[in-house]
């Protein structure tokens, strides 16, 4: 082979008609695939995550080599493995001497950094691609952001409507209207339950890389019993299969209920095969409207489907990327605090919290209720400090990449960027834990009290949040009618709800750091 064409393939770039492969001849080229050490590590990650993101590294490596490409992989336990992507491409270009290096963006922003580095580091020239799976570039967002004064998804999400088509009746939105979010909010009834997803037995290649991780990276957090993520295109589009032809109809009204020990309900579960590149998020969308008009799938559901992921995925990756690297340093709330312990153990008398952080240890998954609005909500009403928020989710969850996780983190959850994302806090107290699950009933806590030792600790720490932040958020025209209501309390009613919530929040153990970053 003359000098051929070196092109890197990250881990989250598992899609065979990836930008920097488009035009290759298969003769010219060498796919260079690297598990390193930093990228299992700079983060503690969930074992289930590092298993997943190897494994199917590896499947599609074999899947490369049976369509012809010639693969140069590198395995993390490799001698001479330098444990960094950068160390990874330098020992490959002494390997196969390549006229070019073309490689698609990356991800997460330190990576690019890293990637940003090559051309002066290496002698042959590097070209970065922008990665186009996505519906829009990362150029277009900063020009649709350009000169706005307050971003909000839902304008984006109206011009990803438009530009892709998708539920149009011509020039206006199928149905009359844009978002059918009112019709998604339907609390479970009692027996509530979902179809099961299909589970995915480890195959030779999977076992092989779980007794990897599990030598390896054996004290990181989760459960490796449990793996059943899908590490194929084939997998992935099995799963894709299932969701629509079973759980599709209902996903819209439930998309906000929970139940204790029902994990999945009606969610998709494909958010890790999408962030991997197994699954064509634009196709999926196409699919969900095709059931929509065989009549096979109401329209709340389908638009909901839709709007997370050309609404919501699209707009917090143009938003992480117009905002970095200031994003991860946001704290405009001041939260301190460290985070509890039970975030790590589930060890909590708190049910709701409890069964989140038992289905994040043993699947690598909640979903985005229970992420936004148990666990996300207790960090921002505790103020608990975001950095420690934000490596926690980034380390428990399968599907979680910087791009999509602090965002949805900092942002959403916390509030620490001060509203550019959001238009207010998502704060709340046990009484929405109550509507929208069945957690509340067999609870040591009681949503109906308001303070004391029985009372739900969301209930008085929901205004020791708004006591604590009125100068930050008296203002904000969508909550601060709520301090007429504080106001209005007599004196003595406060200092309950104060002197509550200070009595929970010194109870806290802290967390062992030990799980976060090494």
């Amino acid at each position: 082979m003359a000098r051929p064409v070196l092109v890197p393939i990250l881990g989250d770039q598992l899609t065979r008609t990836l930008a920097s492969l488009r035009g290759q001849a298969k003769e010219d080229t060498v796919i260079l695939m690297m598990e390193v050490w930093d990228e299992a590590t700079y983060v503690r990650h969930h074992k289930q995550k590092i298993a997943l993101v190897f494994s199917a590294m590896r499947h599609f490596a074999a899947e490369l080599r049976d369509a012809g490409w010639q693969v140069d992989y590198v395995r993390l336990d490799e001698p001479d493995n330098s444990g960094s992507f950068t160390g990874e491409v330098a020992r490959a270009i002494e390997r196969h001497d390549p006229r070019e290096i073309r490689v698609v963006e990356a991800g997460e922003f330190r990576v690019a950094q890293a990637i940003g580095e090559w051309p002066d580091k290496f002698a042959c020239p590097v070209e970065v691609l922008p990665d186009d799976r996505f519906i829009a570039s990362i150029a277009e967002f900063r020009d649709w952001a350009r000169d706005r004064k307050a971003l909000r998804m839902e304008h984006f999400y109206r011009e990803m409507r438009r530009k892709t088509g998708l539920l149009m009746d011509d020039d206006e939105p199928e149905g009359g209207k844009w978002n059918y979010d009112h019709d998604n909010r339907e609390p479970p009834g009692k027996g509530l339950f979902a179809p099961s997803r299909p589970l995915f037995a480890p195959d030779e290649i999977t076992c092989e890389v779980i007794g990897l991780v599990q030598d390896r990276f054996g004290d990181h957090f989760g459960n490796l019993a449990s793996f059943h993520w899908p590490v194929t295109r084939d997998q992935a589009e099995e799963a894709a299969d299932a969701f629509f032809s079973e759980r599709l109809p209902d996903f819209g009204k439930y998309q906000d209920a929970m139940v204790c020990g029902e994990d999945d309900l009606f969610h998709s579960m494909l958010s890790t095969s999408i962030n991997l590149g197994l699954l064509d998020p634009l196709d999926l969308c196409r699919r969900a409207e095709e059931e929509y008009r065989k009549g096979k799938a109401p329209l709340n559901s389908v638009e909901g489907f839709i709007r997370q992921i050309i609404g919501w995925r699209e707009y917090v990756r143009g938003f992480y990327w117009h905002f970095m690297p200031g994003l991860e340093e946001a704290n405009e709330l001041n939260a301190t605090r460290d985070l509890p312990e039970f975030y790590w153990t589930g060890e909590t008398d708190m049910r709701c919290l409890a069964d989140c952080v038992r289905s994040t240890r043993d699947n690598a998954h909640a979903h985005h209720i229970q992420r936004l609005m148990v666990l996300g909500n207790f960090a921002l009403v505790a103020g608990i400090a975001p950095r420690q928020v934000q490596d926690w989710f980034l380390v428990v969850y399968a599907d979680a990449y910087d791009w999509v996780e602090l965002p949805n983190v900092a942002a959403m959850a916390l509030y620490a960027d001060g509203g550019r994302l959001a238009s207010k806090p998502y704060a709340a107290s046990g009484n929405y834990i109550n509507k929208m699950s069945d957690y509340c009933g067999q609870c040591r806590y009681s949503p109906s009290r308001k303070t004391g030792e029985d009372a739900c600790p969301f209930n008085p720490l929901y205004w020791h949040f708004m006591h604590r932040n009125r100068d930050r958020l008296e203002a904000n025209h969508r909550i601060g009618r709520i301090y007429s209501t504080w106001d209005r309390m007599d004196e003595h009613k406060r200092a309950e709800y104060l002197d509550s919530a200070e009595k929970f929040l010194s109870s806290l153990e802290p967390a062992n750091k030990r799980w976060a970053r090494k």
